[in-house]
């Protein structure tokens, strides 16, 4: 018995995850617009074959949606992270390890023969739909990099009754050489467009001319990364695992407004909901941080650059929602020029160390302790009632400024939300 590694990705997620809730919109063609309603950030198979392209303005769109039968979405990052939440828990329970890879994506260990590596691709694939309404795809390889290429092929040829969206590159190898040896390089993960001319320069220019190159050679010309691109498209495991322990970096909360600030009070309100927002996010890692930075910007279109930014440390380690609050209203006071058309505002929250730390202890000795109580009324408040239930200032109030985030196509927070649970009739 032997180990294979599958990458399981969520078919077109945003999308998907619109329909798992509104069954009306299977079929049709459907975006998922950016912050603001700005620009097309998810595409459904059938906006694709109407030629509609990632990026591509809402307005421009608008005037045609209607003979299209265009539908948009406009951005809902709760239903998307809670169900990018239950998709990661529900695979965890089929794989020997797992790791998560991004919102949509993770790569699982499977064990057994071929044809049991493949049976159990395809019982995930069923569980995922049965449970959750969404469509995966999973691609089963012995390496990272073989992996992606098979999940892939899994995702570009529905129409394969041989496939029904499962994929193994040991099942199949005289149709992975084949393919290698027509897909371009840049089909391979990891190497972009820029990585692709220079191969190119060079006569590489399909992945099986890539898996032929001496792995040292393109070390040489290129890097460490790409030489482990070529040994793990020769079979041989090599990229390294993501340590599923480490804490993230940063934790930011960054939002474009529908319409620009121009005041210290207006932006006051900003700092003060983002910087509680980013706070919850903190909170609910587990994580305390030493230091606050504030950023804001104008329109490229508006003139000279009128960005500013400002980082100040915390008096110790906390993820306190009042220390952190007013730390970032003072220190966007500091920078702030008032007049100027700001577009856009974020609150980022670094030093980042666990909770209770050893060292956090070490620094309360000879000083006051903090009042973490209210922090913990919060946190309670909002797991049981929603994140919007309660909040200081402006961040407590349940009608926002006039400068919030536009959402005009938003969807019900079907999961995240008492108000927008789905109501089932029979």
């Amino acid at each position: 018995m032997s180990e294979a590694m599958a990458l399981v990705d969520v078919n077109n997620f945003y999308v998907s995850c619109e329909r798992a809730f509104d069954p009306g919109l299977e079929g049709r063609p459907v975006v998922v617009l950016s912050n603001n309603d700005g620009c097309v950030v998810a595409r459904s198979p059938e906006a694709k074959a109407l030629g509609v392209k990632t990026g591509t303005p809402w307005f421009q769109l608008a005037p045609q949606a209607g003979a299209w039968g265009l539908v948009a979405r406009s951005s809902n990052y709760e239903l998307y992270g809670d169900m990018s939440a239950r998709v990661m828990e529900l695979l965890g329970r089929w794989g020997t390890w797992q790791q998560v890879y991004s919102i949509d994506e993770c790569f699982l260990g499977l064990a057994g023969t071929p044809e049991q590596v493949v049976g159990a691709g395809r019982r995930i694939r069923q569980a995922v739909q049965r449970h959750l309404g969404l469509p995966v795809c999973v691609g089963i390889a012995p390496t990272k990099t073989l992996a992606k290429f098979a999940n892939h092929v899994a995702k570009n040829n529905p129409g394969d009754v041989r496939i029904r969206g499962v994929f193994s590159v040991a099942e199949r190898p005289r149709a992975v050489e084949a393919l290698m040896s027509r897909l371009p390089v840049t089909e391979v993960w990891g190497v972009g467009r820029r990585t692709g001319e220079k191969l190119d320069r060079l006569g590489i220019r399909t992945i099986a001319e890539l898996k032929a190159a001496d792995p040292a050679w393109i070390r040489s010309r290129f890097s460490v990364v790409l030489e482990r691109t070529v040994l793990e498209l020769g079979g041989t495991a090599c990229v390294p695992d993501v340590d599923e322990h480490a804490g993230p970096a940063q934790v930011i909360f960054s939002r474009s407004f529908s319409r620009p600030v121009s005041t210290a009070a207006e932006m006051d309100d900003v700092m003060n909901v983002y910087a509680q927002r980013a706070a919850a996010r903190l909170a609910v890692q587990g994580q305390q941080a030493r230091m606050v930075t504030v950023t804001a910007g104008t329109s490229r279109f508006s003139g000279p650059d009128g960005s500013v930014s400002r980082a100040v440390a915390l008096p110790r380690a906390t993820a306190d929602p009042i220390t952190i609050t007013r730390s970032a209203v003072a220190a966007m006071r500091s920078v702030l020029t008032a007049g100027v058309p700001y577009t856009r505002a974020g609150v980022m929250l670094t030093g980042l160390e666990p909770a209770g730390s050893a060292q956090d202890m070490l620094e309360g000795f000879g000083g006051p302790e903090p009042d973490r109580h209210l922090e913990e009324v919060l946190e309670r408040v909002r797991g049981r009632f929603g994140a919007a239930s309660i909040g200081l200032g402006r961040g407590g109030l349940a009608e926002q400024g006039s400068w919030t985030m536009r959402r005009e196509f938003a969807s019900p927070q079907y999961t995240t939300r008492f108000a927008d649970l789905p109501v089932v009739r029979a």
